[in-house]
C-alpha cells in the first residue's frame, strides 16, 4: 500500500528528512540510504556530581573503591589482584581519598588494609591525625583490639612531626572509648617526643578522667598542668562554659 498517496503530510514529511540526510554511494555496486541513529549525548559534568556527592573523589577513585568492596565482600582471594591492578595504580590524593571514604562508610578492616599499602609508598609520611582518624572509627565499631595495635604502630613510627592537634585528636578518642590509661601513655609519649600539650590537651585528659572516676589520675594530670600553667587553671572549664552557653 502506497501511505505516501494516502497521507500527504506524510509524504511531505518524509522529502524534508531525505533532503537533509542525502544518499551516500556504497563501496560496492549500488547505492543505499544512509542509516541514521540519532544519539543524545549526557553533559558528564551533569553526571559528575553524583558520584561526588560533593567530596573529592576522582572517578578512578570511585571504581577503586567500588572494585575493593566487591572483592573484599564477595571474592577474598582477589583482594590483592585489586590492590595490584587498580589501587596501586592511583595517584597520592586519589589513594588518600579511598582510604578516607572506606572510613567514612565504616568499612574498618578494608580501610587498615588500604593503609597498610599507604604506609609503603615513598610519599608516605606518618601523621598524628591520620592515626587519630582511623583510630577513632574502630573505636566506634567496637575493634579496641585493632586501636591497641595501630597505636602500638604509631609510637614505632620514625620522622613524626610535633602535632599537638593530632594528638589531642587522639587522647580525646582514647578517653571516650573509656581507654584511658592508654590515653595517660599517650599523654606522656607526645612530651617524650618533644610534643608540648597546651590547654586542651590538658583538659581533655583532666575533664575525661575525672567523669570516669579516675580521680588518682586526674590529680597527677592536674599536677603536670601547674607546671605549664601555675596554679590558674580556669581555663579548664572553659569548655563546659562554652557548651552550657
Amino acid at each position: 500500500m502506497n501511505w505516501c498517496a494516502i497521507n500527504p503530510t506524510l509524504s511531505s514529511s518524509i522529502v524534508n528528512f531525505t533532503h537533509k540526510f542525502p544518499e551516500r554511494p556504497m563501496i560496492g555496486k549500488g547505492r543505499r540510504k544512509m542509516e541514521v541513529r540519532v544519539i543524545t549525548m549526557r553533559d558528564r559534568s551533569k553526571n559528575r556530581k553524583p558520584l561526588q556527592r560533593g567530596r573529592n573523589l576522582s572517578i578512578e577513585a570511585i571504581q577503586t573503591i567500588q572494585a575493593l568492596k566487591r572483592a573484599h565482600h564477595h571474592h577474598p582471594h582477589s583482594l590483592d589482584r585489586v590492590f595490584a591492578s587498580n589501587f596501586k595504580r592511583l595517584l597520592k590524593l586519589d589513594m588518600m581519598a579511598v582510604l578516607r571514604e572506606l572510613l567514612r562508610q565504616n568499612h574498618c578492616l578494608l580501610a587498615l588494609k588500604v593503609f597498610e599499602d599507604v604506609r609503603k609508598e615513598y610519599w608516605y609520611k606518618p601523621q598524628v591525625s591520620l592515626y587519630a582518624e582511623i583510630i577513632s572509627v574502630l573505636g566506634s565499631n567496637g575493634l579496641y583490639e585493632r586501636v591497641v595495635l595501630l597505636y602500638s604502630e604509631l609510637e614505632m613510627e620514625t620522622g613524626l612531626e610535633p602535632d599537638t592537634e593530632g594528638f589531642n585528636a587522639l587522647l580525646e578518642n582514647l578517653m571516650s572509648f573509656n581507654m584511658t590509661r592508654l590515653a595517660m601513655e599517650c599523654f606522656y609519649w607526645m612530651k617524650s617526643i618533644g610534643c608540648e600539650p597546651d590547654k586542651s590537651s590538658f583538659r581533655i585528659l583532666i575533664k575525661g578522667l575525672e567523669s570516669k572516676g579516675e580521680v588518682g589520675l586526674s590529680a597527677i594530670v592536674r599536677q603536670e598542668t601547674e607546671k605549664y600553667y601555675g596554679k590558674a587553671l580556669e581555663f579548664l572549664e572553659e569548655k563546659e562554659e562554652v557548651v552550657g552557653s
